[in-house]
Protein backbone atom coordinates (compact mmCIF):
# COMPACT_ATOMS: atom_id res chain seq x y z
CA UNK A 1 0.00 0.00 0.00
CA UNK A 2 1.17 3.61 -0.49
CA UNK A 3 1.11 5.51 1.99
CA UNK A 4 1.40 9.19 -0.33
CA UNK A 5 -1.77 7.63 -2.84
CA UNK A 6 -3.88 7.04 0.84
CA UNK A 7 -3.19 10.46 2.24
CA UNK A 8 -4.17 11.68 -1.41
CA UNK A 9 -7.43 9.81 -1.34
CA UNK A 10 -8.24 11.34 2.47
CA UNK A 11 -7.61 14.52 0.79
CA UNK A 12 -10.04 14.11 -1.77
CA UNK A 13 -12.90 13.12 0.88
CA UNK A 14 -11.99 16.35 3.04
CA UNK A 15 -12.34 18.85 -0.19
CA UNK A 16 -15.47 16.47 -0.98
CA UNK A 17 -16.85 17.28 2.60
CA UNK A 18 -16.16 21.11 2.33
CA UNK A 19 -17.63 21.27 -0.90
CA UNK A 20 -20.64 19.96 0.20
CA UNK A 21 -20.88 21.91 3.14
CA UNK A 22 -20.10 25.17 1.10
CA UNK A 23 -22.88 23.72 -1.32
CA UNK A 24 -25.29 23.38 1.71
CA UNK A 25 -24.46 26.89 2.92
CA UNK A 26 -25.08 28.60 -0.10
CA UNK A 27 -28.51 26.22 -0.60
CA UNK A 28 -29.71 27.82 3.13
CA UNK A 29 -28.81 31.25 2.26
CA UNK A 30 -30.12 31.49 -1.34
CA UNK A 31 -33.97 29.90 0.36
CA UNK A 32 -33.47 32.49 2.72
CA UNK A 33 -32.97 35.17 0.02
CA UNK A 34 -36.08 33.95 -1.41
CA UNK A 35 -38.34 34.17 2.03
CA UNK A 36 -40.26 37.69 2.60
CA UNK A 37 -37.98 38.61 5.60
CA UNK A 38 -39.78 40.09 8.65
CA UNK A 39 -43.40 41.44 8.69
CA UNK A 40 -43.96 44.28 11.98
CA UNK A 41 -47.32 45.29 13.34
CA UNK A 42 -48.16 48.47 15.48
CA UNK A 43 -50.73 46.79 18.03
CA UNK A 44 -51.76 49.50 19.40
CA UNK A 45 -52.97 51.21 16.08
CA UNK A 46 -54.90 47.37 14.39
CA UNK A 47 -56.66 47.54 18.16
CA UNK A 48 -57.92 51.22 17.52
CA UNK A 49 -58.84 49.87 13.61
CA UNK A 50 -60.86 46.80 14.88
CA UNK A 51 -64.57 47.19 15.76
CA UNK A 52 -64.70 44.34 18.12
CA UNK A 53 -62.12 45.36 20.14
CA UNK A 54 -63.50 49.36 20.12
CA UNK A 55 -66.42 47.73 21.44
CA UNK A 56 -64.70 45.99 24.04
CA UNK A 57 -62.99 49.14 25.35
CA UNK A 58 -66.97 49.98 25.31
CA UNK A 59 -67.87 47.54 27.69
CA UNK A 60 -64.95 47.99 29.96
CA UNK A 61 -65.87 51.52 30.26
CA UNK A 62 -69.25 51.45 30.83
CA UNK A 63 -68.74 48.99 33.71
CA UNK A 64 -65.97 51.61 35.29
CA UNK A 65 -68.51 54.01 34.82
CA UNK A 66 -70.64 52.14 36.87
CA UNK A 67 -68.96 51.26 39.12
CA UNK A 68 -67.91 55.14 39.76
CA UNK A 69 -71.63 55.59 39.56
CA UNK A 70 -71.88 53.66 42.79
CA UNK A 71 -69.50 55.03 44.41
CA UNK A 72 -71.21 58.09 44.13
CA UNK A 73 -74.88 57.11 45.27
CA UNK A 74 -72.77 55.14 48.34
CA UNK A 75 -71.22 58.74 49.34
CA UNK A 76 -75.02 60.19 49.28
CA UNK A 77 -76.18 57.76 51.76
CA UNK A 78 -73.44 57.54 53.43
CA UNK A 79 -73.83 61.58 54.14
CA UNK A 80 -77.73 60.56 55.33
CA UNK A 81 -76.71 58.14 57.85
CA UNK A 82 -77.06 59.43 61.29
CA UNK A 83 -74.96 57.70 63.85
CA UNK A 84 -71.60 56.66 63.83
CA UNK A 85 -72.40 53.03 63.74
CA UNK A 86 -75.10 53.06 61.12
CA UNK A 87 -72.02 54.83 59.10
CA UNK A 88 -69.55 52.26 60.22
CA UNK A 89 -71.97 48.80 59.50
CA UNK A 90 -72.53 50.89 55.78
CA UNK A 91 -68.56 51.48 55.07
CA UNK A 92 -67.88 47.66 55.62
CA UNK A 93 -71.00 46.62 53.72
CA UNK A 94 -70.04 49.10 50.82
CA UNK A 95 -66.57 47.19 50.70
CA UNK A 96 -67.38 44.50 50.47
CA UNK A 97 -69.89 45.09 47.74
CA UNK A 98 -67.50 47.36 46.00
CA UNK A 99 -64.81 44.27 45.99
CA UNK A 100 -67.28 42.41 44.21
CA UNK A 101 -67.62 45.08 41.82
CA UNK A 102 -64.31 45.58 41.29
CA UNK A 103 -63.27 41.70 40.95
CA UNK A 104 -66.08 41.53 38.04
CA UNK A 105 -64.60 44.25 36.16
CA UNK A 106 -61.08 42.86 36.19
CA UNK A 107 -62.62 39.77 35.07
CA UNK A 108 -64.69 41.52 32.48
CA UNK A 109 -61.20 43.39 31.26
CA UNK A 110 -59.26 40.35 31.24
CA UNK A 111 -61.46 38.48 29.55
CA UNK A 112 -62.36 41.37 26.82
CA UNK A 113 -58.12 41.80 26.09
CA UNK A 114 -57.52 38.38 26.02
CA UNK A 115 -60.28 37.70 23.38
CA UNK A 116 -58.93 41.13 21.44
CA UNK A 117 -55.46 39.85 22.25
CA UNK A 118 -56.71 36.25 20.33
CA UNK A 119 -58.30 37.98 18.07
CA UNK A 120 -55.68 39.84 16.28
CA UNK A 121 -52.96 37.41 17.02
CA UNK A 122 -55.21 34.74 14.65
CA UNK A 123 -55.32 37.55 12.05
CA UNK A 124 -51.53 37.95 12.17
CA UNK A 125 -50.75 34.90 11.76
CA UNK A 126 -53.17 34.56 8.52
CA UNK A 127 -51.07 37.76 7.33
CA UNK A 128 -47.94 35.59 7.77
CA UNK A 129 -48.86 32.83 6.08
CA UNK A 130 -50.39 34.76 2.80
CA UNK A 131 -47.37 36.87 3.23
CA UNK A 132 -44.65 34.23 2.99
CA UNK A 133 -43.34 36.34 6.13
CA UNK A 134 -40.85 34.65 8.09
CA UNK A 135 -41.67 36.54 11.62
CA UNK A 136 -43.42 39.47 12.70
CA UNK A 137 -42.51 41.40 15.90
CA UNK A 138 -43.40 44.62 17.89
CA UNK A 139 -43.10 47.98 15.65
CA UNK A 140 -40.77 49.17 18.05
CA UNK A 141 -37.92 46.40 17.64
CA UNK A 142 -37.52 47.28 14.14
CA UNK A 143 -34.97 50.19 13.51
CA UNK A 144 -34.27 49.55 9.75
CA UNK A 145 -36.26 47.72 6.99
CA UNK A 146 -39.18 44.86 7.88
CA UNK A 147 -43.04 45.13 6.14
CA UNK A 148 -45.62 46.93 7.71
CA UNK A 149 -48.62 44.79 8.17
CA UNK A 150 -50.73 46.77 10.40
CA UNK A 151 -53.09 47.43 7.63
CA UNK A 152 -53.57 44.21 6.22
CA UNK A 153 -53.89 42.59 10.03
CA UNK A 154 -56.73 45.95 10.20
CA UNK A 155 -58.13 44.33 7.17
CA UNK A 156 -58.29 40.65 7.98
CA UNK A 157 -60.40 41.76 11.16
CA UNK A 158 -62.65 43.87 9.76
CA UNK A 159 -63.20 40.69 7.17
CA UNK A 160 -65.42 39.35 9.96
CA UNK A 161 -63.55 35.91 10.00
CA UNK A 162 -62.28 36.35 14.03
Amino acid sequence: ININSLGGYQMKKFNLAALLMTAGLLFVLGNQADAAGVGYINYQKVQDGFPFAQQAVKEIDAKALEMQQYMVDKEKQYKSLDTPLKKQNFEAQTAREFKLKEEAYMKLKAQKEEQVYNKIQAATKQVLVEQKLDAIVDYRVIFVGGVDISDLVIQKLKSGQF
